[in-house]
């Protein structure tokens, strides 16, 4: 259990100190340590390509400096990857490329995680979105095994009859030292989980190819398979979050479930980009976010993009012919610290050889996303998205709508009105106060393509009558809280609010009503059918009817079921291109040669006299309030987090 890595701090302090675990295990008694990495989204460098400059709060090179450390603190240790390791940014986006830009090499990922010396990983549902043949064959370059149980090529009449992509489990001997520096042999098991959603997220990649099982019956299944081989102890590798305590069937979030499979000891959980132990996950019967407990079992999830390392402790005891856990600590551990102004400083440096091996990677993302493709008159960004109209938004929809409209000439579909739904993905929220879109006036780049389309989804148009318009509208508007008519500077959006849910439908008018409850939850679930938040919604002029028809221009992921919007259905569809989204706004510009201002008439909010509500975005979006002269907004001052504060007067 030695590492690859040499500890490397470049100057920063990073204090041993044994865990109490390793004091404390005296003869027959061991401490095991258990090192994670979650939603690494392809992010090796601490540098954001989106914004070309450098970055204090992402990167495998500095996990891999907490990695070095942590290591030396315990005699026995292992790292595990929980999965989203190849998708998330330009670099990933290149190195899957057709042509690869790496075609004779290791996958950069891969050659980064094979330095820090990972010992199992697991499979997340963005790990799919370049397809079967990227993915196998970047997993086959790893110098450690890949597990997932309900990753399933050919089902079986039950979980243990199934076909896996990759084995449902490993087990791995290891001979382990207890306090007093005597040796055991002792099995881990290892297993692996992602959302059973994620066959239908990417159905044009995997259909036909991959299904995938309900994450607490191929536990159960493949958990008891375990034990019975001879594990000891259990670790889940969880890609899905924590959710409700009580499983049901398909469950996206599902790790607070997994904790009470039978034979389970450790959780490593992810997907959701949250912090686990932390205040992110809210306290239940069964989830302890300050001890890091998942129904007693300890439990992390270290955030996303190389944020932070989770550090599972278990004190392992014998106990008859096996060992058990005896107690156990969890923890995360950041690469950077949140100062008041919104900044971050780093705590921890890089680790030079995972910078060597991804050099080439790197520098050739950044040699692509600086080639020209067109210029604006007009700043693009995404400060008011969710208040307003976006011009960062705006232009991809009309890409969008151009481009299928193009493609249904001369079919069935092609008189049908074609519209186009399209959200901000970079707004802010969770992802803190420089997590928005900003594009000056000036030359596009690849880069500023990225930017304003940060996924590597495909095309696809849905047919939709106007129930469904309004429907979906109406899924999209469950991102805003209810508003109190009469009540000052209430908070707007809701905290489960994702901005890449926030779909905004080109092509017709409408207003959204604050005063009306949500009609779907954030997870798509019918609350309040009786209600409408969308009113006043209009075609040409006139209103919406029920038996309207409509193509509606989108992407593969909303289209096949993404977000849990109430309108995909695969009858639905009646246009699939393999061309990303991205490549195709690309496109757009470099035809139009330079962007220019379009009017805003799409959507507002309902007047509310005497009401106020609360908005945070970029200090930056300060100077671009005069921008929407239909929208009452006004600075008030600093908010959290190094957010700007704004309010936003519904009268």
């Amino acid at each position: 259990m030695t590492s690859k890595i040499a500890k490397k701090t470049r100057g920063f302090s990073t204090a041993l100190t044994q865990h109490p675990f390793a004091k404390n295990g005296g003869q027959e008694k061991v401490h095991l340590r258990i090192l994670s990495t979650t939603d690494l989204h392809a992010y090796l460098y601490p540098y954001d390509y989106y914004a070309d400059a450098p970055v204090d709060t992402v990167g495998l090179s500095r996990i891999a400096s907490h990695v070095a450390v942590a290591r030396t603190e315990a005699a026995n240790s292992l790292l595990v990857d929980n999965g989203d390791f190849l998708q998330g940014n330009p670099l990933g986006d290149l190195a899957a490329k057709e042509s690869g830009a790496f075609p004779d090499a290791v996958h950069p990922v891969v050659a980064a995680m094979n330095v820090v010396g990972y010992d199992v990983g697991t499979l997340g549902n963005h790990d799919f979105n370049y397809g079967l043949d990227v993915l196998q064959r970047a997993i086959a370059q790893s110098d450690f095994p890949f597990v997932s149980a309900n990753a399933v090529t050919e089902m079986g009449r039950t979980g243990t009859d199934d076909r896996t992509l990759v084995p449902p489990f490993i087990l791995l001997d290891r001979t382990l030292t207890d306090g007093a520096g005597k040796l055991h042999e002792i099995c881990v098991g290892v297993t692996g989980f992602l959302p059973p959603q994620t066959a239908q997220w990417d159905r044009r990649q995997l259909e036909g190819k991959l299904a995938v099982r309900d994450i607490v019956e191929s536990a159960r299944t493949h958990v008891a398979a375990m034990k019975n081989a001879g594990a000891d102890i259990v670790i889940a590798l969880s890609h899905s979050g924590i959710g409700p305590d009580t499983a049901h069937v398909g469950m996206e979030n599902a790790s607070a479930a997994l904790a009470q499979v039978p034979g389970i000891d450790a959780i490593v959980a992810g997907h959701q980009h949250m912090i686990f132990p932390g205040p992110d996950v809210a306290k239940t019967a069964g989830v302890d976010p300050v001890r890091g407990m998942l129904f007693g079992k300890p439990a992390t999830m270290a955030g996303a993009l190389g944020s932070h390392l989770g550090v599972i402790d278990l004190l392992l005891e014998q106990s008859g012919d096996g060992w058990r856990v005896g107690a156990s600590d969890a923890a995360v551990r950041p690469i950077a610290e949140k100062l008041p102004n919104g900044r971050h400083r780093p705590l921890i440096g890089d680790t030079p050889e995972v910078l060597s091996s991804a050099a080439a990677a790197h520098d050739a993302t950044l040699a692509f996303m600086r080639r020209p493709i067109g210029r604006t008159a007009v700043a693009l960004h995404s400060f008011f998205a969710a208040v307003a109209e976006a011009r960062s938004v705006q232009i991809v929809a009309i890409a969008q709508r151009d481009y299928v409209r193009r493609a249904l000439r001369g079919t069935e579909h092609e008189q049908i009105t074609i519209l186009s739904a399209a959200a901000p993905f970079r707004a802010g929220g969770r992802g803190g106060a420089d997590h928005f879109t900003y594009i000056p006036a000036g030359e596009l780049t690849q880069r500023h393509a990225a930017d304003l389309y940060i996924y590597p989804n495909t095309i696809q148009a849905v047919k939709v009558t106007g129930v469904d318009l309004a429907r979906w509208l109406e899924r999209s508007a469950s991102v805003f809280e209810q508003i109190v008519p009469g009540v000052q500077d209430q908070v707007l959006l809701t905290t489960q609010a994702a901005s890449y849910n926030f779909d905004v439908i080109y092509g017709v008018r409408y207003q959204i009503d604050l005063t009306q409850p949500p009609v779907y939850a954030s997870d798509g679930k019918l609350l309040n059918g009786g209600v409408k938040r969308i009113v006043d919604l209009t075609f040409e002029g006139a209103p919406v009817t029920d038996d309207m028809e409509f193509v509606v221009a989108t992407n593969n992921y909303r289209a096949d079921g993404g977000g849990a919007f109430p309108i995909a259905a695969p009858a639905a569809t009646v246009f699939r291109s393999p061309e990303a989204v991205r490549d195709i706004l690309v496109r757009h510009i470099t035809a139009k040669g330079e962007i220019a201002a379009m009017p805003f008439d799409t959507w507002r909010f309902c007047s509310v006299p005497n009401t106020s509500v609360i908005y945070d975005s970029s200090p930056l979006a300060r100077a671009f309030v005069d921008e929407l002269p239909h929208v009452k907004i006004s600075k008030i001052g600093e908010g959290p987090g190094g957010f700007a504060r704004f309010r936003i007067d519904l009268g």
